[in-house]
């Protein structure tokens, strides 16, 4: 533990002037090196990549989506943090009129990254991007699983970005990622399980470090009787087996109301093809499991089954009529497999789609697009497509994160710029208070206008 936290100590010693530096810049001036950051990496995506390729198992098209994804947060970030944080006026109010009012956001100094293998370059750098463009430095610990890749990044950085270290990459398993809590940064940005985030909480609380963590989700989809099933079930696909299955906002439930039920079945059931390397050696061991625990509990295998899953690959299982207390409805799989349940209504996959511990995302399929919304906001979760599946992670100007086991905070958009900033309010006395009541020598007087004031404007 001792080399890891000497290590992790170094990092950190070093962010903290790089971090007096940056945030020292101006808006225009982060803005440019950030953007110096970005053309650097969309001139070397297929680079980065091959990279990606190489360490997740996923194709290099996909790994080019994920590029392309997080280069366009990059984008939002440098060019909306002085928008979103710079110093503006606010109301002061009757009782404070005397006052002038101004709200900005300032940096907290280091900010430590914990990102997942899934989406190597695409989830943290939701963190990062938001973090630098407020105005920290960032120590970012890339999952173990895909180390090079966050290595690269760091590189990157440094390339387009020479002298201080405000972004660097520190490599190695677990205690690295525990040293780095144990730090003293001055808020950690955590993705991965809910089991290691509450690991990671408990640490934090030692310390009062502020932490925002994205913990995985059990998403639903919801297909109600008026919706375009060939649209459904290719977003389906998509949703459940993209990725082989290993994203956190992928759906991994669907809810189809049962006049459509077999025809939604059928339509999918044909796009089920292929076979998908997992990117690490456990997962397809969970994936087995959840399966054979929807089959054993009575549910139907559609497409595949416990056999689909081998050494280091999984071919798509489509499970039918599983029971909701199954662990292939309640845990996450994180494989290319969809449980696919039928509903006598909407209010019923609403319900079923509620009652899971997770929160994170959902998608709804249907052409009433004013029943689509109203449905989005009786859904538990902290965002939802309408008619498509992960639409909001291509819009940068809006927020993402969950409740539940699906962790706290919010990554992207304004809310993302300002989870990684302190909020400072300042008032300035403009001329003396026409009642001044901030004395210890009231003026009874002045206190029974004061008050007659008040009944008058609050009493009726």
């Amino acid at each position: 533990m001792g080399t890891a936290t000497d290590a992790v100590a170094a990092a950190v010693d070093q962010a903290r002037p790089a971090a007096t530096w940056w945030g020292g810049l101006g808006y225009r001036e982060r803005r440019t090196h950030l953007l110096a950051w970005k053309r650097h990496i969309a001139r070397r995506v297929d680079e980065l990549a091959a990279l990606i390729a190489t360490e997740t198992r996923k194709s290099p098209d996909d790994a080019a989506l994920e590029v392309m994804l997080a280069v366009e947060h990059l984008d939002w970030a440098a060019r909306n943090a002085a928008k979103v944080l710079g110093r503006r006026r606010v109301p002061a109010g009757m009782l404070a009129a005397n006052h002038a009012a101004t709200l900005e956001y300032l940096p907290l100094g280091v900010v430590g990254v914990i990102g997942p293998w899934n989406y190597p370059v695409y989830t943290p750098l939701g963190s990062v991007s938001y973090a630098l463009a407020a105005g920290n430095a960032v120590v970012f610990k890339p999952s173990e699983h895909t180390p090079e890749t966050g290595a690269w990044l760091a590189t990157a950085w440094s390339e387009a970005v020479p002298g201080a270290p405000v972004l660097q990459a520190v490599l190695g398993d677990g205690t690295i990622g525990a040293a780095l809590v144990w730090s003293g940064v001055d808020k950690i940005a955590f993705t991965g399980s809910a089991a290691t985030a509450r690991k990671v909480m408990a640490t934090c609380a030692e310390t009062l470090t502020p932490l925002v963590v994205e913990g995985g989700g059990k998403d639903a989809m919801i297909v109600a009787a008026d919706a375009d099933l060939d649209a459904a079930a290719r977003a389906a696909a998509f949703g459940g087996f993209g990725n082989a299955g290993q994203t956190c906002a992928g759906v991994e439930r669907v809810y189809v109301v049962r006049p459509v039920y077999e025809d939604f079945l059928n339509r999918l059931s044909a796009l089920a093809v292929g076979s998908f390397e997992m990117t690490t050696p456990e997962q397809p061991s969970i994936v087995r499991a959840h399966v054979e625990d929807a089959i054993g509990r009575g549910g139907r295998a559609i497409v595949g089954g416990a056999g689909s899953v081998g050494a280091g690959t999984v071919e798509p299982v489509i499970l039918a009529d599983v029971p909701e207390d199954s662990i292939a409805v309640t845990e996450e799989t994180f494989g290319p497999t969809l449980v696919v349940n039928p509903v006598d209504s909407v209010d019923e996959a609403i319900t079923r789609s509620n009652a899971s511990k997770y929160g994170l995302a959902a998608s709804i399929f249907s052409r009433d697009s004013h029943g689509a919304l109203r449905t989005a906001r009786r859904l538990r979760a902290g965002a939802a497509s309408i008619n498509a599946v992960l639409g909001f992670a291509g819009v940068p100007s809006l927020p993402f994160g969950g409740l539940g086991d699906s962790g706290f905070g919010r990554i992207h958009g304004a809310d993302g710029l300002r989870e990684f900033s302190r909020a400072q309010s300042v008032t300035r006395q403009r001329f003396g208070p026409p009642m001044d009541l901030m004395r210890l020598d009231r003026d009874p007087h002045t206190m029974r206008r004061a008050l007659k004031l008040f009944r008058m404007r609050h009493g009726r």
